[in-house]
């Protein structure tokens, strides 16, 4: 897989942001991607030293809605997010660096 069908897009939350200055990034990523995998597209996308990945698969929400038909029940998708580390010499990515 290239680079980009890895990593999807970056996930940003309140918890995501205070890991920013410390130079831990959130992303979704693939669900059939390891972590080499991810260590490597990271490293190849935005030129960095990446240090160590976490991944954790989050299961989607349940959702109900009342309509005049009756009560509909839908899911929402489940996603795989990685939690990259870099290293202490590795520059910090400028699109989170934008965002702080």
């Amino acid at each position: 897989m290239e680079a980009y069908e890895i990593i999807k897009k970056p996930l940003l939350t309140e918890k995501s942001y205070a890991g920013i200055q410390a130079k831990v990034y959130t992303f979704i990523v693939d669900k059939r991607a390891t972590k080499t995998e991810i260590k490597k597209a990271v490293e190849k996308a935005f030129g960095v030293e990446v240090a160590k990945v976490n991944t954790a698969v989050v299961k989607g929400h349940t959702k109900t809605q009342n309509t005049r038909a009756g009560r509909t029940v839908g899911k929402t998708s489940d996603y795989k997010k990685a939690i990259v580390s870099l290293t202490e010499k590795s520059k910090p990515i400028a699109f989170f660096e934008s965002l702080s």
